[in-house]
């Protein structure tokens, strides 16, 4: 028996999706070249390694429809504005995506953070994912269809090395959002999870460096062998070595298809054992 994952017919929206190593275009990329037409929106469209023009390109030479939109996820008006264009040129979103995030200030120390670094990180990294699953899903209630996808991760869960960032509270969030929507909207024939992911090489320690106000690039983006991560964390990871986007994209579309269509408020670790 042959297992194919077809999404189309699909209109897929991805947040945070212009970094060139980044989970949102890996997952954009995956979705269309499983037939879907793809929406992709970032904050920061085009500095350090994000452009979000050339991952539209990218995703219109799989042959499907895309469109780019610049948008700050944690703004309702930019939020409504997005889902109206993307309903606009593009139909009905039927699976949302919400990966848009970013680290914000880690320390050991007890209230090291400020009021702001606290309120910028919950902005985006959690009420963000309400505000778009809000106004993509009144859209999919009408319809009794739809599909959410949060990306979450294992410091929801965990405290890595004593850091004691507001990153981590606000994916717990997500996590509990996903149970919650998954209740909620399950009599609507609306599927909500997550995936909870571990050590993957992307390049958002880069972002959180232009967050923090360095503007300049960093020499490293011109290395196409960089990593983000250490020989060293493979000593936490049983299988031995960070995650690739394309794999954290692999459960994505699991989730996103009618391979999954039993499935729902289910928080998928995919983090290589390590918090096994």
């Amino acid at each position: 028996m042959t297992v194919t994952v077809s999404l189309e017919g699909k209109v897929a929206l991805i947040t945070g999706a212009a970094g060139e190593r980044g989970l949102g275009r890996s997952i954009a990329l995956a979705m269309a070249q499983a037939g879907a037409d793809v929406a992709v929106c970032d904050e920061v469209v085009d500095t350090y390694d994000r452009n979000l023009n050339a991952v539209v390109e990218e995703i219109a030479n799989v042959g499907v429809r895309a469109l780019g939109i610049q948008c700050d996820v944690s703004v309702k008006d930019d939020v409504d504005r997005m889902i109206a264009q993307v309903e606009r040129e593009l139909g009905k979103v039927d699976i949302l995506v919400n990966n848009a995030a970013i680290l914000g200030p880690a320390s050991t120390k007890a209230f090291d953070c400020t009021e702001e670094e606290w309120d910028r990180v919950m902005a985006v990294d959690l009420k963000g994912h309400y505000l778009c699953s809000m106004a993509a899903g009144k859209g999919m209630m009408a319809r009794q269809s739809g599909n959410i996808i949060h990306i979450d991760s294992i410091e929801a869960n965990m405290q890595l090395n004593g850091a004691a960032r507001p990153y981590a509270v606000a994916k717990a969030g997500v996590q509990q959002l996903t149970r919650m929507h998954a209740r909620q909207l399950a009599p609507y024939n609306i599927r909500v999870n997550s995936i909870c992911t571990g050590a993957v090489e992307t390049d958002m320690g880069f972002h959180n460096r232009w967050y923090a106000g360095d503007k300049e690039r960093p020499a490293a983006l011109d290395n196409p062998d960089r990593k983000l991560f250490g020989p060293g964390i493979a000593d936490y990871i049983p299988l031995g070595r960070p995650g690739e986007p394309a794999e954290i994209a692999n459960t994505a579309l699991f989730l996103a298809s009618d391979l999954s269509s039993y499935i729902t408020g289910a928080i998928i670790t995919a983090d290589g054992g390590w918090t096994t």
